[in-house]
């Protein structure tokens, strides 16, 4: 719950924020004449609509467990990742045909200098809060925060694009505002496909990582009274992971003493790793 009040208060302050910032945009857009600065704002505008997908995406995967779901609900987060991938790549590819058409045609005005002083803040505040919000998503282990941390991370791509053409524009070089935008485009593209396929493997329980197997099969091994481990399985979900394990204990102790063993294992992977969810420990007799 506690990462879920962290998530929400980040999303809330990033969604001021663009609601201030589209608007001085697309502001600067009109009065600097320029096309470039106001598909810019519009840009901005898909990430209001993007952070409202993420909050909703955390208010539904912090529920508890229920009947319909007896796992619980992590897994939304990953297909609220996957529909935030599906917006960016329709953004890279708004920003690129854009471009492509006014490269084109020509119609390519001289925008004013309050266009590029507007890209230029865009710039830095964009960034600021892509770095902001992509330390509040690892810190919670929210991939759907993740992907709309790249969404203000590609706005400040697209500024950069509106900065250079606009200033391209005013020294006598128009044709460099869609050139850049089209660069800017197939970034935004870019993180689009990594963020879907990143999604997509955590909704097939993909394994956890080696280093995780690792870790785990360390601490269940140095519990007293494990003779090895017969095998380790894991997948994710979500944000946490699910571990099934098979641990050698003596064939001649009791079913008691093999329990109790048992238990000292689950509990000890679920205590020191907090990204498991939930433990499954099997036995099986050792025999020299």
């Amino acid at each position: 719950m506690e990462n879920y009040k962290l998530g929400v208060r980040a999303s809330w302050i990033t969604v001021i924020i663009n609601i201030i910032l589209a608007i001085a945009k697309i502001f600067a857009g009109v009065l600097g004449s320029s096309n470039a600065m106001i598909a810019d704002g519009v840009h901005t505008l898909s990430d209001i609509l993007t952070t409202f997908v993420v909050l909703l995406g955390l208010k539904i995967s912090s529920k508890e467990a229920d009947n319909e779901h007896p796992y619980g609900h992590e897994k939304y987060e990953s297909v609220f990742a996957k529909i935030l991938s599906i917006l960016l790549l329709i953004t890279g590819v708004f920003i690129g045909y854009k471009s492509i058409i006014i490269l084109i045609n020509g119609n390519i005005n001289t925008p004013k200098s309050i266009a590029l002083i507007a890209a230029f803040l865009s710039i830095i505040v964009k960034e600021g809060m892509y770095w902001y919000t992509i330390k509040v998503a690892r810190k919670i282990k929210s991939i759907s925060m993740e992907a709309d941390a790249w969404h203000h991370r590609s706005d400040a791509f697209s500024s950069i694009g509106t900065f250079a053409g606009v200033l391209g524009a005013r020294l006598g070089f128009p044709a460099l505002d869609p050139i850049a935008g089209i660069i800017v485009s197939v970034l935004v593209i870019k993180v689009g496909v990594e963020l879907y396929v990143k999604s997509v493997k955590e909704l097939v329980d993909e394994s956890a990582s080696e280093e995780v197997l690792k870790i785990i099969k360390e601490k269940a091994g140095s519990i007293d009274g494990v003779r090895g481990i017969k095998n380790l399985k894991t997948r994710v979900f979500g944000n946490k992971i699910y571990v099934d394990i098979e641990i050698f204990v003596d064939s001649n102790i009791s079913v008691k003493a093999g329990h109790d063993i048992a238990e000292k294992v689950h509990d000890r992977l679920e205590a020191e790793i907090s990204d498991i969810k939930h433990c499954m420990i099997h036995i099986e007799p050792f025999q020299k």
